[in-house]
């Protein structure tokens, strides 16, 4: 790693200087482009883009990348094409960079009245090679990113702008819109499911009134319309599920995505190392929950944990034990003993299948997930809490049955579980980019995994002023109390001298105790944890002025500068609502003043608190990544102002009890220290940070072997995605149904009669006519005798794919081309979906149990790509006979029109009237069961986490169907919390459950 990182600051210096030429460049243009008008300015910038646009030229596909038989080669023809293609954009673009930097600056200073530092500009230009550009706290990340963005939105390909949460993706559009608008540029913005059911995708348009001053500038669209803008901001969530969604839809008018040509990641780390073993899962519901949830949840607390003092040959080994350094709890054979007689079985093992599952989900939610700490529970449901944040994850789900289990713990409704429809890591998402970059404060550290994983290099920019920021040893007591007790003390000697604190905590819970102890003190403070992440910005906005103390998780505001003094236009805001006025709705004067007089407060506050010595940090845990602790300390310091940071430990702290405990005590007992003294040593430092990068390597493994497992499912994805693709995009697919149905009809023959030279039989015939008959073609147009009379088993075949043939050209006159058309496109959608869906929960299932293959002396990834490929090769044919045995029995169902005064509006991907095709029998109702019908887009709410899933309804139902109160049109029974059955996407007690 040493030597990985001194690499990295020899190539750093070489890539500064390399990039120098361009910012000196930009800076000679500057005094020309100043001199210009506001629309000479635009003008200029979109006679660049257009000049551009008209003279690009891009190489076309050659005929083997069109025609050759390999689809495998058909694509990586492609890749390699499109790969050539981005070269030549990109040394286009490079040509600009400079006239377009210097606009793009101009720009800034007279819409928001900053200039780029020229270290800013560095960083843009890192950005547009496709870097990561480590950029530190307070260094103008989000003034960063709009550089590379205009200049790559000049190619018309949409560029896409990625943060960590909803209100970055809100807030970054809003503040840079003016920028984007003046040169003549669109911004759009994707956020999730709003809780209010607001519109969840808008545009930047100047004075759109709103009296929502969160809205401010931002008209209600489209998500399509949101995607089609020069410049997109959105979560990691939403672009992921929103690329398997438009592979999910069954017209092309229901995609809202382009294509992925460039993105930037803010907080590269946080989405591409922290959330990488995240994948992301678009589910339906299975069956319904049992109460062996209940049972389980009821009978779990009666085992007892190890004792913590425990040796090897004591008899007392309690009935489970947790290994904290894996995170993981396992049964002892008593525990398993107790269970047995508890559920009255003779082995557990060998009993119902699912009493093991749900004996090992309920021991997992009782010994290792913990309230406050891993969710919270709001609302009647369990809502995750990110460990690396501290925010809310709603929506999310934890996969095979551990939300369950935990809802049962908490006495809560457990919902439905569910089954994979699509799946995707952010890996393989985000490599799915033609050009990828990314921003961060702390990528040093995890530089060698962006490199291996993601082929990105890290490039250090300078800071603009040198920062001065003290960073103390730590301390480290006996226990948590006095740990406590010491950090309180440090919080009210630093308020006493008019600083603002943040201290930074691991769980809700730690924070909510923390705050407790500062009330009994009489030490006013705010808590930001994952219960009130609502009031996040405005409280670290505010974090910086004199004598604040701000309690926070993991989030610590990342993305909200903390200004020493506080931030003006937070407080102007605060100001306006003081005196009854709404921002949103207040003329520019009005809003000016407040401003100007929020200004003149903060200022002369941040000269107080700079004289008093600026932020201090206090962490009072050690985070397993050091990346982690580095961002918190990151908060201080900024722009060259004063700081400083010390963390307090305890030997109670997770990370200590799971590797320095055992030394520390002895150290401590050696200098016979009580709980009120503590240890301040260089040799306790260096062994909190060597147990941080053992558990840092550890994770990287972890997240390595992820994405080499993913890389092999990805591969099938990607094919299957391109097949589906070829199916919405090809308005011809009656040479793809006639080539699947002489396959099967082949396959068929062959397994009745034997091969092309055998003679038939009259068993043979028998048996034949009878499959022929479950796939459509019936006695009437398949003559047993006639076939007998053929003798040998080829010229059957022949003979049977030409009455296929027949009856194909009969139904199409039938029921007219574009109906047909319709009826072929829904079959192969449906047969793929379905198929895939079975497919990928086979997949996950073989996944689970591949690592006993080891046991054998076999390399479990290479066992996992043998039996994938095998199962893949076995789709391929379900596929064909699934398509060649449906085809002649679909029908046309005419949907009812709505009744009189009844306005119906369909969902995205919906057909509003006129003819459906529908399966053999009604269409599901349910999201497992027709993933590839006529589901409307809406009807999908996608969920995600780590093994996180979640549910997808499908509207599949007629206009103008009614339903009794708790029960769909069709008479399912439906929970409250269940998406409603009409596809709005909103839940059913918000829709038609009222």
């Amino acid at each position: 790693m040493l030597g990985f990182l001194s690499r990295f600051v020899d190539s750093n210096d070489r890539e500064l200087k390399r990039i120098q030429p361009f910012v000196d460049e930009a800076n000679e243009l500057e005094a020309e482009i100043k001199a210009l008008s506001d629309e000479d300015i635009k003008d200029r910038f979109l006679g660049l883009r257009d000049e551009f646009r008209e003279s690009f030229v891009e190489e076309e596909p050659s005929d083997d990348e069109l025609h050759h038989p390999d689809l495998e080669r058909r694509r990586d023809l492609a890749k390699a094409r499109r790969k050539r293609n981005n070269q030549l954009i990109q040394d286009a673009l490079d040509d600009i960079l400079p006239d377009v930097f210097a606009m793009a600056r101009e720009a800034m200073v007279r819409t928001l009245g900053m200039r780029h530092f020229d270290v800013q500009l560095v960083g843009g230009i890192v950005l547009h090679q496709g870097k990561i550009a480590e950029m530190r706290t307070g260094e103008g990340k989000t003034l960063v990113a709009p550089l590379a963005a205009i200049l790559n939105a000049i190619a018309g390909r949409g560029v896409h702008i990625v943060t960590v949460n909803d209100y970055l993706a809100r807030r970054d559009p809003q503040w840079m819109g003016p920028i984007y608008h003046f040169l003549g540029l669109s911004v759009g913005m994707i956020l999730g499911q709003q809780s209010d059911g607001g519109a969840a995708s808008y545009v930047f348009e100047p004075g759109y009134p709103t009296n929502d001053e969160r809205l401010i500038n931002l008209r209600p669209v489209t998500r399509r319309e949101a995607y089609a803008a020069d410049v997109t901001y959105g979560t990691n969530n939403e672009f992921g599920f929103d690329y398997l969604r438009d592979n999910m839809v069954t017209d092309l008018e229901s995609r809202v995505q382009r294509e992925r040509f460039f993105g930037i990641v803010d907080e590269v780390d946080n989405i591409l190392i922290d959330e990488a073993r995240t994948p992301l899962i678009i589910s339906g519901q299975a069956e319904e929950s049992g109460d062996l949830y209940y049972t389980f949840a009821r009978l779990v607390p009666r085992l007892r944990e190890r004792p913590a003092e425990w040796q090897e040959g004591d008899e007392d080994e309690g009935d489970y034990f947790i290994d904290l350094k894996d995170r993981a709890v396992s049964p002892t054979e008593a525990g398993v003993d107790k269970i047995e007689k508890l559920i009255g079985v003779d082995n557990l093992y060998d009993a119902d299948p699912r009493f093991a599952r749900h004996f090992d989900q309920a021991l997992k939610a009782h010994a290792l997930y913990k309230r406050d700490r891993d969710y919270i529970v709001k609302d009647g449901e369990i809502i995750i809490v990110d460990e690396f944040t501290g925010r809310q994850m709603p929506g999310r789900r934890w996969a095979e049955g551990l939300h369950q289990a935990i809802e049962a713990k908490e006495g809560l409704r457990v919902q439905r579980e569910t089954v994979t429809m699509a799946t995707i890591t952010f890996q393989n998402y985000f490599r799915l980019y033609d050009k990828l970059a990314g921003m961060t404060g702390t990528a040093l550290t995890e530089a060698e995994e962006f490199h291996k994983i993601y082929q990105l290099e890290v490039v250090g920019i300078p800071t603009h002023r040198p920062m001065v920021r003290d960073d103390d040893t730590d301390l480290v007591y006996l226990n948590e109390k006095a740990k406590f007790n010491a950090v309180i003390d440090e919080i009210e000697d630093m308020q006493e001298q008019g600083r603002p604190v943040l201290v930074g905590t691991v769980s809700v819970e730690k924070s909510e105790r923390l705050g407790d102890l500062l009330e009994q003190r009489g030490i006013k403070h705010e808590v930001l944890n994952a219960k009130f992440h609502e009031k996040e910005s405005g409280i670290v906005a505010q974090a910086g002025r004199t004598g604040a103390v701000t309690i926070a998780t993991n989030m610590a505001g990342r993305g909200t500068d903390i200004l020493l003094g506080g931030n003006p236009a937070g407080l102007a805001s605060e100001l306006l609502h003081r005196r009854g006025l709404n921002p949103a709705e207040v003329d520019k004067a009005t809003y000016d003043e407040a401003l100007a007089e929020a200004r003149k407060i903060t200022d002369e506050d941040h000269e107080r608190v700079v004289k008093a010595g600026g932020l201090h940090i206090v962490g009072t845990e050690r985070h397993e990544s050091r990346r982690i602790d580095n961002q918190l300390r990151g908060r201080a310091g900024r722009q060259g102002d004063p700081g400083s940071s010390r963390f307090y430990l305890s030997l109670d702290d997770d990370l200590m009890k799971r590797f320095a405990s055992d030394r520390v005590a002895g150290m401590m007992e050696r200098l016979g220290l009580d709980e009120d003294n503590y240890i301040e040593s260089g040799i306790v430092g260096k062994t909190i940070e060597s147990a941080q990068s053992r558990v840092e390597g550890f994770n990287f493994d972890i997240r390595k072997r992820v994405v080499e497992f993913d890389d092999v499912i990805n591969r099938q994805r990607e094919t299957i995605y391109a097949e589906r693709d070829k199916v919405l995009r090809n308005e011809d697919l009656t040479e793809t149904i006639r080539a699947f149905l002489d396959e099967d009809l082949d396959e068929v023959v062959e397994r009745h009669l034997g091969s092309t030279h055998d003679a038939a039989t009259e068993e043979g015939i028998a048996g034949l006519v009878l499959e022929l008959e479950r796939t459509g073609m019936g006695r009437d147009r398949i003559d047993p005798h006639e076939l007998l009379e053929l003798h040998s088993a080829g010229a059957i075949a022949e003979h049977v794919k030409d009455v296929a043939d027949q009856m194909l050209e009969a139904r199409e006159a039938d029921v007219g081309p574009e109906a047909w058309a319709t009826i072929e496109r829904f079959v192969l959608l449906r047969t793929i979906d379905s198929l895939w869906v079975e497919h990928l929960t086979e997949v996950d299932d073989m996944r689970r149990g591949i690592g006993l293959r080891g046991y054998a002396q076999q390399d479990p990834l290479n066992e996992f790509r043998k039996e994938a490929f095998r199962l893949y090769e076995e789709l391929s044919g379900f596929i064909r006979h699934q398509v060649a045995s449906t085809v002649f029995r679909v029908s046309i169902q005419q949907q009812p029109q709505p009744p009189a005064g009844v306005f119906a509006m369909p969902g995205p991907g919906q057909q509003a009237r006129g003819a459906l095709p529908v399966g053999v029998g009604a269409a599901s109702t349910n999201g497992a069961g027709a993933s590839g019908g006529a589901a409307g887009r809406q009807g999908i709410r996608a969920m995600a986490g780590p093994g996180v899933t979640g549910t997808a309804g499908v509207a599949a139902l007629g206009a103008g169907q009614q339903a009794r109160p708790g029960y769909t049109p069709t008479g399912a029974k439906i929970g409250r919390n269940d998406t409603c059955w009409c596809g709005s996407g909103l839940k059913y007690k918000k829709c038609h459950g009222r």
